[in-house]
């Protein structure tokens, strides 16, 4: 009976607002191929969380053609959606996102040379604690949704500099990915100290 009642308390929105503010919340970000996704993965298994997964992977492997504005904003809803129904109660003081919308803000800007109203201000009210830069010093991988090889570098100088603009609080991570999960577990470290 207990336990029944907990699990209806967990369901409670209002709970799930309480859980969502009191856990640290990391966005991993960055250009392709920097190993984002493995990022998370590894950083939720370490610290035994919870990471919310890219929802453009799922997003564009169903798509019968190219991607258009509209699927991005899409995605952009969907990946808002999954941050919400994140299993907040199975989150461990803190919680991973693969991607932000700092992500979408870039991908719209660059592929359709404008960005949809609300998503810069959903972007502006993101409530990450820190963000994880990854650099573009791994080696390519190839993907059928990957697009810009070539143009790893400028899409890095332009992350840093929309961080920064924004005052966001970030590091950059490079190195193996060896390196680059002890990289980023000392940062995610020094946050929980921090708080």
């Amino acid at each position: 009976m207990a336990f029944s009642k907990l699990l209806v308390l967990l369901r409670n929105p209002q709970i799930n607002i309480l859980l969502q503010n009191a856990i640290l919340k990391v966005a991993i970000t960055g250009p392709e191929s920097t190993g984002k996704s493995t990022l998370a993965q590894q950083l939720a298994a370490h610290y035994n969380t919870m990471w919310v997964p890219e929802y453009a992977r799922t997003y564009i492997s169903e798509l019968p053609g190219r991607y258009t504005a509209q699927d991005v904003e899409n995605i952009a809803r969907g990946q808002l959606t999954s941050y919400q129904l994140a299993n907040w109660p199975r989150a461990n003081k803190l919680l991973f996102a693969d991607t932000d919308l700092l992500v979408i803000k870039i991908w719209m800007l660059h592929a359709f040379g404008t960005c949809p109203a609300w998503i810069l201000e959903a972007l502006e009210k993101q409530d990450f604690s820190l963000y994880l830069l990854m650099n573009v010093d791994l080696p390519w991988e190839p993907d059928p949704q990957r697009e810009h090889p070539h143009l790893r570098q400028f899409f890095y100088d332009w992350y840093k500099k929309e961080l920064q603009q924004y005052r966001f609080n970030f590091v950059e991570i490079s190195g193996t990915a060896e390196k680059r999960l002890q990289n980023a577990v000392s940062c995610v470290d020094k946050l929980l100290r921090a708080k």
